[in-house]
């Protein structure tokens, strides 16, 4: 039985249900090779920022991430490349959102664009959840404060009450301080355990 606090399941999408080709692909552009680092800064890019939010365009987008980080391609083919960062659903990631209890309101929040949510293997997501917070439509990215404030405030309950999982530690902390029960998994598997160790699965009979 689950925590009777808890209303809402929110899950991140990519690395959680979603295989992701980025964090590979800009280590090698970048030659950047410690992953803790490069989160942060593509965290906290301003150019990444404004695109996830939905403030520029992906031309500018493009035009911007070359000049900025100094990439030996052309913008077209940073874009192309970008496009095709998120690879497809891990196995396993239907069942899991499926799985969970059926008296709990389910749904995604990520950092997105039009971009990539478009693309044939996050279509594959939509018809998943009732509930989409992508950053490019709410105008808002993780990790910040305003972000998780706009999601509970939309889901109109106690951000204690929202049970939220994210690959990333660094959106999980900044979860925790805005008081939604967070947690790190990594692909469906060990977001299964999570929501199974926390009673928020269904039940079998």
């Amino acid at each position: 039985m689950s925590p009777p606090h808890i209303e809402v399941v929110l899950f991140d999408v990519g690395g959680v249900l979603i295989r992701l080709a980025g964090i590979d692909a800009w280590k090698d552009l970048t030659g950047e090779t410690d992953e803790a680092a490069l989160w942060r800064r593509w965290l906290h890019c301003p150019v990444v920022r404004d695109f996830e939010r939905g403030f520029c365009s992906a031309d500018n987008f493009a035009h911007r991430m070359v000049d900025k980080y100094n990439l030996p391609l052309e913008p077209t083919a940073f874009l192309a490349a970008f496009a095709s960062w998120p690879v497809g659903l891990y196995d396993g990631a239907r069942d899991v959102v499926a799985d969970v209890g059926d008296h709990l309101r389910v749904g995604c929040f990520s950092n997105t664009s039009e971009l990539h949510w478009t693309q044939p293997c996050n279509r594959e997501v939509h018809g998943l959840f009732d509930m989409h917070f992508l950053s490019y439509e709410i105008g808002h990215v993780k990790p910040d404060v305003e972000a998780f404030r706009h999601v509970a405030d939309a889901l109109a309950c106690d951000p204690k009450a929202i049970f939220f999982i994210d690959d990333n530690i660094i959106n999980v902390e900044a979860a925790r301080v805005c008081g939604f029960e967070a947690h790190v998994a990594k692909g469906p598997e060990e977001a299964g355990r999570l929501l199974a160790d926390h009673g928020l699965m269904k039940i079998e009979k």
